[in-house]
């Protein structure tokens, strides 16, 4: 009887076996194909852009003044960013944005790390109600003039604190921390208590190791908007050129491009500006600038994407 039983075991296995790994229909075959060619299709949509900016600040000028750069870089040449590199404000204004860019995302999860780690403890003060009025801040704005208006009573105009202090605390990145904690076991905390460690004690050696991916996650998110930011400097910063962004400056440019080589020309001698002027012309000044303020955060990504991927689902497991 049992050798039956497991006869009748094996066919099953077998059939289910064969079953399995039978072949694919033409269904599935067609599918496969289309599905492959819309995601392939799609992704290099999507690449093209940056590579066909990239090829074109790259070739002759000559070349690309006449439309002639399509898919292929002709007579490679980096002249078009060293003579952009020539415009003495520039470099003052990548500096602005890449201090702000550093101090900015450091000091943000730094807080945005305790402030989740603090509404995750029943023991806080109103727990509920500061985190309530936290997630509140995220619908509702009182406006473009109402917020200049603070940010001028409280000191923070045509000073380079008006890109730091508004941008330390983000609500939505203290959720994304605080959904993240909640994820690790509480036993962990548990055996830190019961061997007499405090909550700093406890945050800075356990809970801020264990959070690398998420605080990985929200650096990406801080970076990316300091560097991309060009509002504040547009408004608070208006009378303080030397605190221009990077991006503010490229803006400037940017509405500015057909005067950019007199820019240029400032302080070089009259061959170079000769140079700058046949160098540059509006279609490439527009295609080294758009590059410019690119390249920094596709450099840096591929590095953060592995954090970034692991944070991002692991802090959204939990409302």
């Amino acid at each position: 009887m049992a050798e039956n039983t497991n006869t009748v075991d094996v066919k099953k296995i077998k059939e289910t076996g064969s079953t399995l790994h039978s072949k694919p229909t033409v269904g599935d075959v067609v599918f496969n194909i289309l599905n492959y060619a819309f995601f392939i299709i799609f992704t290099l949509s999507c690449i093209f852009p940056f590579y066909y900016i990239f090829i074109n600040t790259i070739s002759d000028s000559d070349l690309v003044a006449k439309g002639a750069i399509t898919l292929i870089p002709h007579q490679l040449t980096i002249s078009n960013y060293v003579a952009m590199g020539k415009v003495g404000d520039l470099w003052t204004s990548a500096l602005v944005t890449v201090l702000r860019t550093v101090i900015g995302t450091v000091l943000m999860v730094m807080a945005s790390s305790l402030a989740g780690y603090l509404v995750t403890k029943k023991e806080m003060w109103h727990r509920q109600f500061w985190y309530r009025f936290l997630v509140i801040t995220m619908y509702f704005n009182a406006g473009l003039i109402p917020w200049y208006l603070n940010m001028s009573m409280l000191g923070l105009t045509d000073t380079f604190a008006a890109y730091i202090i508004p941008a330390i605390v983000s609500p939505y990145n203290i959720i994304l921390v605080k959904t993240y904690i909640e994820s690790i076991p509480a036993e962990i905390e548990e055996s830190a208590f019961i061997d007499g460690a405090s909550y700093w004690t406890i945050y800075r050696k356990i809970i801020w190791p264990l959070c690398k991916p998420i605080l990985a996650t929200i650096a990406i998110f801080g970076a990316v908007g300091h560097w991309n930011s060009f509002q504040d400097s547009l408004i608070l910063n208006a009378n303080s050129p030397s605190l221009y962004t990077l991006q503010h400056r490229l803006y400037i440019y940017l509405n500015q491009s057909s005067n950019l080589g007199a820019m240029m020309s400032s302080g070089t001698s009259a061959s170079d500006s000769a140079a700058l002027s046949s160098t540059f012309n509006t279609k490439i000044i527009q295609y080294t600038i758009s590059m410019v303020t690119i390249i920094p955060i596709l450099c840096v990504y591929p590095f953060m994407q592995r954090y970034f991927e692991k944070g991002l689902m692991l802090g959204a497991v939990k409302g």
